[in-house]
């Protein structure tokens, strides 16, 4: 049973934040976070990812960035990242942790493509396009987890 989540991108300022609070909305059962694996440690959610999030009744104006420890590790069911290279630095890292460590875009299907798994590419400091793009992804991912974590 995936009971403690823990969402995981770079500085935990755009992407894991939201994605904590999309499933947060969705899981209200689950302990779900986020960290970062180079964490803007105190930092707060990017203002333009706050202002989306809110659109979704998502408040992230109390985040405050935070650095992924060997505890938070270690102590999650299930680890969620944004990339396949994040997968690995945790993995590599954490090597007992490697089978909890997931995409967070795990079940969303590649364009063109017959696979699944698709990277969540970071917003940070991009366009208002680019993070309403990236919103669109996380909002479809954090459903499809739902689906497989209820």
């Amino acid at each position: 049973m995936f009971d403690s989540i823990i969402v995981v991108c770079l500085g935990n300022i755009c992407r894991s934040p939201v994605g904590e609070a999309l499933l947060k909305q969705r899981l209200p059962n689950k302990k779900i976070s986020s960290a970062g694996i180079q964490a803007m440690s105190t930092h707060g959610a990017d203002a333009m990812a706050c202002e989306l999030a809110l659109v979704d009744g998502l408040d992230l104006s109390e985040h405050q960035a935070r650095q992924l420890t060997s505890d938070m590790v270690q102590q999650a069911d299930l680890i969620l990242v944004m990339s396949q290279g994040q997968r690995q630095v945790i993995a590599e890292n954490h090597p007992a942790a490697t089978g909890k460590i997931m995409l967070f875009g795990q079940w969303l299907e590649q364009p063109d493509s017959n696979r699944q798994g698709v990277d969540i590419p970071d917003p940070y400091r991009r366009s208002r396009e680019v993070f309403t793009h990236v919103h669109k992804l996380l909002s479809q991912a954090a459903d499809a987890w739902v689906l497989r974590l209820q």
